[in-house]
């Protein structure tokens, strides 16, 4: 994939990284009998990163050894669209909620019971799913789950499962630098 892709507002980015913590991503926040879910990360436009930023696509994944997909939502208007780009706008800036993964884990372990998740439900520090589901819940939507126990899981789940109201627009793979 070459960077002639342009992304548009409210578009997700689900990302597949390799390493440990991908691996532990994938593994602890899938639902119990299930197999490993493809995504570990997740964007709209704006990235919960060490610190939540806003960057280029190309720039941050183009020839990294990650997996990219895009998302685009086709039942938002635009005034829903821009709702939610401001949501996730204001996360810019903030830092990464290291203990809601934590908090993911201990839910896992309880198989999957909101538990952990809703004890650790604060705004100031936001996860990559976080970012996603609160923005879009801004807008009404959501991924079958409440926003504070989305999972990168459960956003691949739902755009995937549901293609009449997310269109693929970049199909998981690595992008060409």
């Amino acid at each position: 994939m070459t960077g002639s892709i342009l992304l548009a507002p409210g578009d997700i980015v689900l990302m597949k990284s390799g390493g440990l913590v991908g691996w532990a991503i994938r593994v602890f926040t899938r639902s119990i009998g299930e197999r490993r879910t493809k995504a570990t990360h997740s964007g709209v436009i704006v990235e919960a990163l060490a610190t939540v930023k806003r960057h280029s696509l190309w720039t941050r994944y183009a020839g990294a050894h990650k997996e990219v997909a895009v998302f685009r939502p086709l039942n938002l208007a635009a005034a829903d669209l821009a709702k939610v780009v401001a949501k996730a706008e204001t996360y810019v800036g903030r830092r990464y909620g290291y203990l809601k993964l934590l908090a993911h884990w201990a839910d896992w372990v309880l198989q999957g019971a909101y538990v952990f998740r809703r004890l650790t439900n604060q705004d100031r520090y936001p996860i990559c799913s976080w970012v996603v589901a609160y923005a879009y819940a801004e807008a009404g939507k959501h991924f079958g789950v409440e926003p504070g126990a989305a999972t990168p899981d459960d956003i691949w789940d739902f755009v995937t499962e549901n293609s009449d109201v997310y269109r693929e627009v970049v199909a998981l793979g690595r992008l060409s630098a």
